[in-house]
């Protein structure tokens, strides 16, 4: 899992990618934590090439099975970072 930030945005979604897909690394998922809407990107490796799985937004949740079950909430990954 990747945590975006404004200057590694277009390395993490291309060159990074790129690289995991080529050493056959199963899931790579990018959060992007902005906190007025943040978001979770999954891609999972499909005969040797990235397939996006999900693209979702603040409070929907992503369930995964790979690499494990778990289910992924992106506006609970940036609550910490809310006021009050």
């Amino acid at each position: 899992m990747e945590i975006q930030s404004p200057s590694t945005a277009l390395f993490d979604l291309n060159t990074k990618r790129a690289v995991y897909e080529r050493f056959s690394i199963q899931s790579y998922w990018v959060v992007v934590p902005d906190v007025d809407q943040p978001e979770l990107i999954a891609f999972a490796l499909r005969d040797g090439r990235y397939e996006q799985v999900a693209h979702v937004t603040g409070n929907k949740p992503f369930r995964a099975q790979r690499p494990f079950d778990v289910d992924i909430v992106p506006a609970r990954i940036v609550a910490r970072l809310l006021p009050g």
